[in-house]
């Protein structure tokens, strides 16, 4: 049924529960980490391409990728890796500025309805 994919949520905690065998701890543990680790991360990322610190960038992006990817913030993680990709290559700033904004209004979406979820 097409429209359950426009009301997808932000995050997916399928993976999670799968490797976790529906261990609610574990949830609580990854969705913890998401917290604490997620947003920091995507305030350094913007100023590492502000200050075209590829390196910076890099390891950001390296750091989050696993949450993403355990969150099942599939596009999320797309654009996350396309960030790496464009650090890799010392690319050019304006293309991975959208890539940026876009990649921190998904986290900052998950975020909310994380807390709303977890009533955390």
């Amino acid at each position: 049924n097409s429209n359950q994919i426009v009301m997808a949520l932000q995050y997916n905690l399928a993976k999670v529960y799968e490797i976790s065998e529906n261990d609610i701890e574990f949830a609580l543990q990854i969705v913890t980490l998401f917290f604490e680790e997620v947003p920091a991360e995507i305030k350094s990322i913007k100023v590492a391409i502000e200050e075209k610190d590829y390196t910076r960038t890099y390891a950001s992006c390296h750091k989050i990728k696993p949450t993403l990817d355990l969150l099942g913030m599939d596009l999320a993680y797309e654009e996350n890796i396309q960030i790496m990709t464009w650090a890799k290559a010392e690319g050019k700033r304006k293309e991975i500025k959208e890539v940026f904004k876009s990649l921190k209004s998904r986290v900052d979406l998950a975020v909310k309805e994380i807390k709303k979820d977890f009533k955390l």
